[in-house]
């Protein structure tokens, strides 16, 4: 009887390949080319998302010029005094200094034209509303009245602090690099030219003077992006809070990634950053931010709560994601490093020198939790303590080449290691590592290499 039965399935197993065999590749015929019809819907979402997240990180506001423009009257700086605002005004020559950039593919072609021959004068706000008008100022955006004349608002988009040009043009003025930190920008000195700071003085229950003096020792290429929930301006040592404005790209698998990273993920900043740091309008929630010991600025505002009527940020939170994970690390340029010190320097990274440990390759920080307490790098626990998990995550080491603009003002969260050879030379001493001098050379050439 078993016997039987099994020589029954075993037709009808047959029977039944043979019948939708043909009807199977009947339906391949009709798939899209390279896939089936998820495949060609997920390629499709991936361009989409691509297109819709550059755009994001480029140029939306998120609304955050009723904050800038509305309460803090930023545009009234820019405009100056002459052109309907306050004060001497804002010229292309002192944006250029405060680190803002200027994107050549915005500039319009009669601007661009009487740029070359001399033309345009570099010294006059009107010159800056120009390129305002044209969207050609990296981060900002410029809203004017209804004749186009006048400045009535101004608004800021991530670009602002993680994108840099090329410099193509001048110095300050070139092609778009998203992703690489903006180290030339002194976000408190723009800032401190806004004529009303209430928005700060109220949040963090100081004077004006303070914010000023808290926002003014910032300095280029720095930012305090904690300062809203603890109010804590200066460290112990009387040094700025505010830390580097870190790279942007380089990040898909990475964990953690903010330099105390157990905030949360790339998908976690841009929504804090979009609400609590841009001054967008959204929707918000992190019940962390509830405790008053620790974030007593957070906690009496309530911003781990924000909800907008209007929500102009969530809706682009995933593709905004998906661009940022799409921005590859620079590669090291020919004649960056000695490639045979780098071989070398690489059997270092991967065993004496334990920086593998850690930094794991390829994306050279820890797969999964990627933090670190304070003791076990070797330095102070004061911005540690000011996230959740109270640790700092494994930097991903990206473009470690680029002194000039990528890693201008130095390593770590606040620079305080201010070459290769200084990072080197202190987990040599941290880890005891035993180093030679040939050692740490092949092994700084080798991080050049990355």
């Amino acid at each position: 009887m078993s016997a039987r039965f099994n020589r029954i399935g075993v037709s009808m197993v047959f029977l039944l390949s043979a019948a939708l065999i043909p009807a199977a590749a009947q339906m391949r015929s009709k798939e899209p080319s390279g896939g089936n019809e998820y495949d060609a819907a997920a390629a499709e979402q991936a361009e989409q998302y691509l297109e819709e997240g550059r755009e994001t990180f480029r140029f939306d506001t998120f609304g955050s010029e009723d904050f800038w423009g509305a309460r803090m009257k930023l545009h009234e700086a820019i405009a100056g005094e002459k052109l309907g605002g306050k004060g001497p005004g804002l010229s292309p020559k002192t944006a250029l200094e405060l680190g803002l950039k200027v994107d050549i593919n915005k500039i319009p072609e009669a601007v661009a034209k009487a740029l070359n021959k001399g033309e345009v004068d570099l010294t006059d706000p009107a010159s800056t509303l120009v390129l305002l008008k044209a969207n050609a100022v990296v981060g900002v955006t410029g809203f004017f009245s209804a004749d186009g004349k006048a400045l009535a608002s101004v608004g800021i988009q991530c670009a602002l602090c993680h994108s840099t040009v090329d410099d193509a043009y001048a110095p300050g003025i070139g092609h778009r690099l998203d992703g690489w930190p903006n180290r030339d920008l002194n976000i408190g000195a723009i800032v401190v030219l806004a004529p009303d700071l209430t928005a700060f003085t109220e949040m963090l229950q100081i004077s004006e003077t303070e914010v000023k003096k808290a926002l003014e020792a910032w300095g280029p290429g720095k930012f305090d992006a904690q300062l809203n929930l603890d109010g804590k301006a200066f460290r112990p040592d009387g040094k700025t809070s505010a830390t580097l404005n870190p790279p942007a790209f380089g990040l898909a698998g990475v964990n953690n990634h903010t330099w105390t990273g157990s905030w949360g993920t790339v998908s976690y900043w841009n929504a804090y950053v979009g609400n609590l740091e841009m001054h967008g309008k959204g929707v918000f929630y992190d019940p962390r931010l509830d405790d008053a010991e620790k974030y007593p600025v957070a906690a009496r505002t309530k911003q781990g709560h924000k909800h907008d009527k209007e929500d102009r940020i969530t809706a682009k939170l995933p593709a905004l994601h998906f661009y940022q994970l799409s921005l590859p690390t620079p590669k090291s340029p020919e004649g960056s490093f000695d490639r045979a010190a780098a071989k070398r320097g690489e059997a270092l990274f991967n065993d004496k020198a334990k920086c593998a440990t850690c930094h794991v390759p390829p994306i050279f920080t820890e797969p999964g939790w990627n933090l670190h307490t304070a003791d076990e790098i070797g330095i102070d626990n004061f911005q540690a303590m000011r996230s959740p998990d109270e640790r700092y995550r494994t930097a991903p080491l990206r473009a470690l080449w680029d002194m000039d603009k990528i890693h201008k003002g130095g390593f770590y969260h606040d620079g305080r290691f201010a070459t290769l050879g200084d990072v080197v030379k202190h987990y040599d001493s941290h880890l005891r590592l035993d180093l030679t001098e040939q050692e740490k050379s092949n092994l700084i050439e080798y991080l050049k290499s990355i």
